[in-house]
């Protein structure tokens, strides 16, 4: 299994997360890339301390909102949303050269992230950026969600995520932020409902019912209230049980698949 979380959010004064603590527990780093937050110094420092810790990085793209943090949803053009996918991507590869690393896969943020996991046409925005630029990165997108077999149809491949600090719909969508209930704060809670998605392939739902979630790769975000500490119950519940953690995408891809690490499923979920 695959541990994640947003870093890299930081912008100028602004502090957000602790990225050092978090990449001592991850296996999967996905950077901003400026438009929803991180500032390139900043960026440049996250990517440095997860190359050094062999932390695979992923892009994580948004719409460009700075003030809402990504989480305001957005109507662009399709030729906006490509060229500002194919920008934010093409900015990050940049900085991780520098870092002695690489870019390996994408995953949207905020309110892009919740878009395009139904949303048809800038689902198909997203994909056609990354076919333009690089066809071997991975889309990393909600476990279950229509994108995932959109994307997998066009040739990328793709994993499918869960959240670990998030409560989940009876229809296995993520309950709204406005919603109470809708951030989960507990990492004992969080840490055995994980160990249970990763054992029955299940996740309890707001209103206790049980929904079927395949997922390759686990969540915390970085800016959750008490995020270390979410992560770190998550990671010693899991390696308690005897799950072993590791990156679903190496520093380097042979042969059409991440080196050393294991294969992402491409199946529809």
């Amino acid at each position: 299994m695959d541990l994640n979380s947003d870093l890299g959010e930081s912008y100028g004064a602004w502090r957000m997360g602790d990225d050092a603590a978090m990449l001592d527990l991850v296996t999967s780093a996905n950077v901003a890339c400026g438009f929803h937050a991180g500032d390139p110094a900043g960026i440049l420092d996250t990517l440095r301390a997860a190359a050094a810790r062999g932390v695979a990085i992923g892009a994580h793209v948004a719409y460009p909102d700075l003030a809402g943090f990504g989480r305001r949803n957005m109507d662009p053009t399709s030729r906006e949303l490509a060229a500002d996918v194919i920008y934010q991507i093409g900015a990050l590869q940049g900085l991780a050269a520098a870092a002695g690393t690489r870019v390996s896969y994408v995953k949207p943020h905020g309110a892009l992230y919740n878009t395009i996991a139904h949303d048809a046409r800038q689902a198909e925005d997203v994909i056609a950026a990354l076919l333009a630029l690089d066809p071997d990165l991975i889309l990393m997108g909600l476990a279950g969600s229509p994108l995932l077999a959109r994307a997998r149809a066009r040739g990328l491949r793709v994993v499918a995520e869960a959240f670990a600090d998030r409560a989940y719909t009876p229809e296995g969508a993520l309950v709204s932020r406005r919603e109470p209930g809708a951030v989960l704060h507990d990492p004992a809670q969080v840490a055995d409902r994980m160990l249970d998605l990763v054992r029955t392939g299940e996740i309890t739902a707001i209103d206790g019912s049980r929904v079927r979630l395949r997922a390759d790769s686990i969540c915390v975000h970085g800016d959750s209230p008490g995020a270390v500490a979410l992560a770190r119950a998550v990671r010693q519940r899991l390696e308690a049980a005897g799950v072993a953690l590791a990156p679903f995408a190496g520093a380097r891809v042979e042969d059409g698949q991440a080196k050393g690490a294991r294969t992402p499923d491409t199946r529809a979920t």
